[in-house]
């Protein structure tokens, strides 16, 4: 949405900034604050509907209503946690004593701890998925090695196939589980067969397949991710397992961001003690008798509970990931500062958003050659993560929303980075009110870019009742303030992203 680098914005009065982040501070305490008394008010209500669990805190009651975190928050007490934990042991044990054993035995150590949650079943399913896009990668046709993965991931969607998988586990939750090991390793055979194809390594067949062992068994990232490439996997833990961890101060950094990662948990557990956002969203008749204050806070408190959610979700994997020599991908932006669909794809999941532009945007020919092309490879890209997120109605029409959010933001900054409109914007207005013009614009676009968000998390119910209340009955009285506010939440990422540090 800029019209010049970020780093170029100029720069707005201090006291004009503090006047942005009081208001962006008090809009979101004061919808939370009345999202949670409507919470209060209807408590009896979502309790028997929604079966709201008691609280860890005494007095409140809590909203199991996110299956997502529900399910990792249980798996987490159940294995998944020690399991982790073990593998950090193994790391260091292997780092400071046998460096060169490390890759091999965190290999194993991940096959292990795999077998020992999804079964023997569940992890041959996986070596069969393994072994065929292995050996299709050998031909060194991508359009292969493409339509192979893309059938196998397919098979999460065969009816008979799923039966027979749900077979093998006594609760759906195991199945699950598998689901997500499977989704998330389709994920990196692509990677694997696709670098393979280009760029043809010296090391023997049975190196490679013990280098993508390796890397589809890595412990930390098995289930959830997030996504590194196969390329940068073996190249940074080729040279982790060259020197060994002996004398290196990993102690702090552990205990530090332990301790962020504990916050985040706490911080999330909180808002579904204090806020039932997940119960209210489901239920038509909540949301439309919601004030318009506490709507607005239910949708800042949806988009911020997943922000925190990935922030625990990828925190954890992502120190154990550290502290293997590997580099992980940044962890998820805050929502709120995010004014952008582009800068959204780019700053929350920045692992998925490295896979797609490495193995779908730039091959099909990205912005090298021409618009057309472009277009379409932006919407092959979205077309596929609709895809490998199940394909459902409400998918396809937040794909859809970001596609067209991503080709209006770029059509945009085209036409105000030509000349000839910069001559105008030159000539009329001064750096700081072509600052506000953009914060402006950008407020525009976070409401689209909200809006496709709670379509994503809540589905189609929640998006057309949010756009019936806000846009076509509330044109005149609540689309305004919610616009200032937002204008406020950009100038605060137009901030933030012109001074990273």
């Amino acid at each position: 949405m800029t019209s010049k680098p970020k780093a170029q914005l100029a720069p707005l009065p201090w006291t004009e900034i503090l006047g942005y982040w009081v208001l962006s501070f008090g809009s979101h305490l004061y919808s939370f604050y009345q999202l949670h008394r409507f919470s209060k008010e209807h408590e009896a209500g979502l309790q028997r509907e929604f079966q709201l669990e008691n609280g860890l805190l005494e007095g409140f009651k809590r909203d199991p209503s996110d299956f997502e975190w529900n399910f990792w928050t249980e798996w987490a007490k159940k294995s998944l946690l020690w399991t982790l934990i073990g593998h950090g042991v193994i790391s260091r044990l292997t780092g400071v004593f046998y460096p060169k054993l490390r890759v091999p035995a965190l290999a194993l150590y991940g096959l292990f701890a795999a077998s020992s949650v999804l079964g023997i079943k569940g992890v041959s399913a996986l070596l069969i998925h393994l072994g065929l896009s292995f050996s299709v990668a050998q031909l060194r046709r991508p359009v292969l090695s493409w339509v192979c993965n893309m059938l196998l991931l397919s098979t999460l969607h065969i009816p008979q196939l799923q039966e027979i998988q749900r077979s093998w586990y006594e609760s759906e939750e195991e199945y699950y589980l598998l689901l997500f090991a499977v989704a998330v390793c389709g994920l990196r055979f692509i990677s694997f067969s696709l670098e393979h194809c280009w760029c043809p390594l010296d090391r023997g067949g049975v190196v490679q397949l013990c280098w993508l062992f390796s890397y589809t068994f890595y412990h930390p990232f098995f289930y959830n991710g997030p996504i590194v490439t196969y390329k940068d996997y073996v190249e940074q833990m080729s040279r982790s397992s060259e020197a060994s961890d002996r004398g290196e101060p990993t102690f702090r950094y552990l205990v530090l961001r332990s301790g962020r990662i504990i916050l985040w948990w706490c911080i999330a557990e909180y808002m579904i003690h204090v806020m039932y956002m997940h119960s209210i969203q489901s239920n038509e008749t909540y949301l439309e008798i919601l004030p318009p204050w506490a709507l607005g806070g239910l949708a800042l408190a949806l988009v911020q509970f997943f922000f925190v959610k990935y922030l625990v979700l990828f925190g954890l994997p992502s120190m154990l990931a550290t502290e293997d020599k590997l580099v992980p991908p940044k962890l998820p932006r805050c929502v709120s500062i995010m004014y952008s669909f582009t800068g959204m794809w780019r700053h929350f999941d920045e692992g998925l958003y490295r896979w797609l532009i490495r193995y779908i945007y730039v091959p099909l020919g990205g912005s090298r050659h021409g618009l057309v092309c472009k277009i379409l490879s932006t919407g092959l890209a979205f077309g596929f993560v609709c895809l490998w997120h199940g394909g459902h109605d409400y998918l396809q029409y937040w794909a859809l929303m970001n596609w067209a959010g991503v080709l209006v933001e770029n059509g945009l900054k085209s036409l105000f980075t030509s000349s000839f409109i910069c001559g105008i914007v030159e000539q009329n207005f001064s750096e700081a009110m072509e600052r506000r013009c953009i914060a402006l614009l950008s407020a525009f676009s976070t409401a689209m870019l909200i809006l496709s968000n709670l379509v994503f998390l809540g589905g189609i119910h929640v998006g057309r009742i949010f756009w019936k209340r806000v846009i076509i009955q509330g044109w005149s009285t609540v689309a305004p303030p919610m616009l200032a506010f937002l204008y406020c939440f950009a100038q605060i990422g137009l901030e933030w992203t012109s001074h990273p540090s």
